[in-house]
Order: C-alpha cells, then sequence, then structure tokens
C-alpha cells in the first residue's frame, strides 16, 4: 500500500528491531524470530524507579541552598511552583508513554504527529539534556568525593569548581562503569538501579527527619538577614529565578525516563502512566520537605551575611550544604552518612542517563535520522552502539563543560525544550486520533496541553539569554548533522523530511530567542560566542518579558496545530505501532509460560 510520507520500519511499536528496505512505497517488514529484540524485562517498581532515581540525584544535595540564595525562604514557592509546572508536564507525558509504549518516545510522539522534521527536533533536544546529564551527575559525584576523601579530583578555578587531570581520568573510569553495566542489558540496568534508589530514597527522607527533629526554627522564614528580610527579600522575580537558575527544575527532571525504556516494561499501558505520575509525586513532596528542612535548620551566624551568601562553614559550602548543616548542629554522623550518599545519588543517576541517551540515540536511528548502526541490537537486547556513542558524547562533553555549574542550566533547558514538544503532539493527537484507547486520559487535556507548552517555554526564559543561545546554536548543530546524513545516506535510507508539517519550528526558535534576548532575565550576561551576542537587553522588564513568551507559545500551539499532519498520514504511523506491539505482547507472554 502507499505510504503516506513514513519511512519503512521506521514504527516499531515496542521498539521491535526491524529493518525496512524502503521509503516511498511498500509494506514494512516486522522484526523475524531470529531478530534481535528489545526485551520486556523491566516490571512496575524498576520502571517507576528509573524515574525516581533520576529525580533524585545530585539535585538534592544543592538545590535548597542554591535556591535559598536566590529567593530567600520564598525558595519553597519555587519548589511548589516548579513541582506544579512538572507534574503538569509529566500528566502530558504519561498519556502519550501509556498510548504508544515505545524506546525512546520523547523522540517519536512529536514524529507520530508532524513527521519525520519534529520528530528530529523532539528526539535532538531530548538527546541533548539527556547525553549531557551523564558527565554532570558523573562530575558532581567527583566533587563530593574530592571534598569526602580528599582526593584531588576537582580544583578551583575562575571561582568555579573544575575537574583535574586525575578528574577526568576517574571520569572515564565510572562512565566506562556505567556503559558497561547497560550493555549487560535492561535487566541489569533495572535491578542495579533499584538497590540504588532504596538508599537514594532513605537518606534524604532521614535528613529531613533528623535536621527537623534536632533544630528547626520557624522564625527563619521571616527572619532578617543583613540588608535582606522577610520571606521573599528578592521578591516574584527572585521566586521565578530559582525555578530554573536556582536547581529547582534541574532536580526535578527525570520523569521522562520511564517513557524512554517504556518499550521494555513488562505492561507497559499500565506501568508507564504509573511510573510518570508516581516518581514525579515522590519527587515534589521529597524535594519541598528538603526545603523546609533546610531553611528551619540554620543557625543566625549562617544568615550573617545575608540569604544571597549563606555560610555554613568550611568546605561544607562547596561539598554538600546539608552535610554542613549536620555538621553545625553537632550531627558528624549524619555527615558522614550524607558525604557517602553525595557520591552515590549523582553516580546512580548518571548510570541510568548513559541508558536514556542511548536509547533515544537508538530511536533516531531507527527513524533515520542518524546512520542505522545506532540503531543495531545485540543479542542482548541492548543498543550497543548507542551506548557508545552516548558515552563518546558524554566525554566529549566534559571538555567545554569541565566543572558542574556549568553544565546545569544548559541540562535543564534541553530537557525542558524536550519536555515542550510533548504538548504539541498531545494537542495535536487528540484531533488526529480522538478515539484512540488511552490507558490514563488526561482530565480537561485540550487546556492543559496548552498551558503546558507555556509552561515549558517560561522555564527555558527564566534560565535566561546565556543559555539560551547556547541551546539555540546546538539545536543548529543537530540541524546540520541531519543534513549531512541526508546528503550521504543511500536514498533508501532517508526519511521523508515532511517540511510543511514542521514550519512551525523556525518561527518558535525565533521567538524564543527574541524574547529571551529583550527580557530581564540574566542581565549579568557580558557576551556570546567571540563577544558578538550581547544581552539580555532587560527592553522587556520583569513582568512584560513573561508576558510576551506566553503569547509566543500560544501562537506558536496553535500554529503547531493547523499545522499537524494529515489524519490519515497519522494513521499509517499508529496502526504499525499497534499492531507490532500487539505482537511484541505476545510473545512476551507466549515467553513467559
Amino acid at each position: 500500500p502507499n505510504r503516506v510520507g513514513v519511512a519503512d520500519g521506521e514504527l516499531e511499536g515496542a521498539a521491535v528491531a526491524t529493518e525496512g528496505a524502503g521509503t516511498g512505497t511498500g509494506p514494512s517488514r516486522s522484526a523475524s524470530a531470529g531478530d534481535p529484540q528489545l526485551r520486556r524485562d523491566i516490571g512496575f517498581v524498576g520502571l517507576m524507579f528509573t524515574s525516581v532515581g533520576s529525580i533524585i540525584g545530585s539535585g538534592w544535595l544543592f538545590g535548597a541552598l542554591s535556591a535559598s540564595e536566590i529567593a530567600g525562604p520564598a525558595a519553597i514557592l519555587s519548589w511548589i511552583l516548579g513541582g506544579a509546572a512538572m507534574i503538569l508536564l509529566a500528566l502530558v507525558h504519561a498519556e502519550l508513554g501509556g498510548m504508544f509504549p515505545v524506546a525512546g518516545g520523547s523522540a517519536r510522539f512529536p514524529h507520530y504527529a508532524f513527521g519525520s522534521l519534529a520528530g528530529f527536533a523532539g528526539g535532538w533536544f531530548a538527546f541533548l539534556g539527556a547525553v549531557t546529564t551523564a558527565p554532570i551527575e558523573v562530575e558532581a559525584a567527583l566533587q563530593y568525593a574530592t571534598g569526602w576523601l580528599g582526593i584531588s579530583l576537582t580544583h578551583s578555578s575562575g571561582g568555579e569548581t573544575v575537574l583535574t587531570a586525575g578528574g577526568y581520568a576517574a571520569a572515564t573510569v565510572l562512565m566506562l562503569l556505567f556503559s558497561f553495566i547497560n550493555i549487560l542489558g535492561v535487566r541489569w540496568l533495572s535491578e542495579t538501579n533499584k538497590t540504588i534508589v532504596w538508599w537514594k530514597i532513605f537518606v534524604p527522607v532521614f535528613a529531613v527527619i533528623v535536621l527537623a527533629v534536632t533544630h528547626f526554627d520557624s522564625g527563619n522564614f521571616s527572619a532578617s538577614a543583613g540588608h535582606d528580610s522577610g520571606f521573599a527579600p528578592f521578591g516574584a522575580k527572585g521566586v521565578f529565578s530559582a525555578i530554573a537558575s536556582g536547581g529547582v527544575i534541574f532536580a526535578y527532571l527525570g520523569f521522562e525516563q520511564a517513557i524512554q525504556l517504556g518499550g521494555e516494561s513488562k505492561n507497559p499501558r499500565r506501568n508507564i502512566p504509573l511510573a510518570v505520575i508516581g516518581s514525579m509525586v515522590l519527587g515534589v513532596v521529597l524535594y519541598i520537605a528538603l526545603q523546609l528542612a533546610f531553611v528551619g535548620s540554620l543557625e543566625p551566624s549562617n544568615l550573617s551575611k545575608g540569604w544571597a551568601s549563606i555560610s555554613l562553614g568550611g568546605k561544607s559550602d562547596t561539598f554538600g550544604p546539608f552535610a554542613g548543616l549536620a555538621t553545625g548542629l553537632g550531627l558528624g554522623w549524619l555527615a558522614v552518612i550524607l558525604y557517602i550518599d553525595a557520591v552515590i545519588s549523582p553516580g546512580g543517576t548518571g548510570l541510568l542517563y548513559v541508558g536514556t541517551g542511548a536509547r533515544l540515540q537508538f530511536a533516531l536511528g531507527r527513524n533515520r535520522y542518524f546512520p542505522r548502526i545506532f540503531a543495531k541490537l545485540t543479542n542482548r537486547g541492548v543498543p550497543i552502539w548507542s551506548i557508545l556513542f552516548a558515552f563518546l558524547v558524554g566525554m566529549i562533553a566534559f571538555l567545554p563543560f569541565p566543572g558542574w555549574q556549568k553544565l546545569v542550566g544548559f541540562v535543564t533547558s534541553a530537557t525542558v525544550l524536550a519536555y515542550a514538544t510533548a504538548p504539541l503532539a498531545f494537542g495535536a493527537l487528540r484531533r488526529q486520533d480522538p478515539d484512540r484507547e488511552r490507558p490514563y486520559r488526561l482530565a480537561a487535556g485540550g487546556l492543559l496541553a496548552p498551558l503546558a507548552f507555556i509552561v515549558a517555554n517560561e522555564v527555558i526564559l527564566f534560565s535566561g539569554w546565556a543559555v539560551v543561545y547556547k541551546l539555540i546554536l546546538a539545536i543548529l548543530v543537530g540541524i546540520a548533522l541531519l543534513a549531512l546524513n541526508y546528503t550521504f545516506s543511500a536514498p533508501q535510507q532517508r526519511p521523508r523530511l515532511d517540511l510543511k508539517h514542521a514550519t512551525w519550528i523556525a518561527p518558535y526558535l525565533i521567538g524564543l530567542g527574541v524574547v529571551s534576548y529583550l527580557s530581564s532575565f540574566d542581565t549579568t550576561t557580558k557576551g556570546g560566542p567571540f563577544g558578538l551576542l550581547v544581552g539580555p537587553t532587560n527592553t522587556l522588564h520583569f513582568g512584560w518579558d513573561v508576558l510576551a513568551m506566553a503569547i509566543v507559545s500560544l501562537i506558536v500551539y496553535f500554529l503547531a496545530m493547523h499545522q499537524r499532519l494529515p489524519d490519515d498520514a497519522v494513521q499509517v504511523y499508529i496502526e504499525e505501532v499497534t499492531a507490532e506491539a500487539e505482537q511484541e505482547e505476545r510473545e512476551v507472554v507466549t515467553a513467559a509460560g
């Protein structure tokens, strides 16, 4: 049958490894019995823990301190607002993930709704966030290890902590270890992660209880500290700035892990929505409790220089604020536990993101955006070349971003930009395929989808121009790589780009850049590459820039809805996904006995 802008084998349901051979017409071929396939080895707990393990990473170790220094006691509002924003985005992802349980789902949802170019954009955004998260977690683990063990793995340079030569060597070993565990198979990844996550949940919960019982001063939430006073000493802008640049959103990142590994879950249509929503709710409750415990445990001496310069004494300022609090309260034994966790938590998250980056690269290879070698699976059902590529890109990321602080804003914005494509796909698919079974259906989805898109773009705005222009440059690099692959690939391996259904991407990126450049956020930016980009200009004062981003977001949202794929084209994708997913599930049931 004729295929409407779809390359053979692009939609493999539960990521069954197919080897379709055409691009224009002709039936696709499902995987034969002898082809390697992604294995459905992850149960509900394992799937939920992949998201929980990603959410509880290095963020909990520094987030409360960073947010407090930007927003003061009102940082608790930053965590509440940031949590509400992320739960909204998680609910959108939950409906999509339950409908389409495929590996690397973030690279697939916009593809189903808008075609190949939009699918590549969504996948590339997600890949940028995932593949740079493993290095940032490794850097955090090594930074904390330096403070705890006294080994020279990091040093101070230009006011920031960066890796030493020995640190680069240790980072290489950790990245290789993460890659090796992923190559062993998804069961190894899941079981290793479950053990780590139980520890990662226990330690922060235990720390909250101990600190709250030992010392909790409610007066800190309205205390005068230096020239700073009251609950919100830096006003509403401080609250919003802390959401992005204070590490709040960075700490919440990770709920999508259950979606990226959804094609390897035993009962994905049930497990994916539950894992996504459950992990996000757990993360929000935990981080709000940590912020309350942090502010309540501070003593007057900690605030002698004001909220913007909280002093915890000694190297604890750099290597663990909660450990600094514990030491100041005479809880040295708790500080030791926290220093140990400061290595384990980031390390566990880095392990997961090597796997996530590989699944996204696998999806990009399956859709022929990148060379097909990245879609090859081993007999263990793992995308080995994608794992090795994720390792390579992670190692390269250490070079321009040798310190933890340099990567935070970029990782946050790249990941949230990937999140932003989900509400667009959600809104389009509600129109294109309204009657399809949705194991989880978001109430008032027609209203919440554009709201979720606005929220995601506001978070990117809060990150500041210094981050946004780097993100736009990285997107242009991705488009260049796609063009190179398209040019040098054999004609039968080229995807149809569906250009007219993705023209909304250009005004989206232009609007994002212009509003950020004119905004009031990140007014300390001195310049961009080669000193050519200077901003932001503060032409749009605080409040007006937020409103401008909301207007741009709404315009882009409805433009994308207007440019969505025709319903019959979408059905070609969806019917192939459904057929192959059902076949995979029958094979799993048969194999299970």
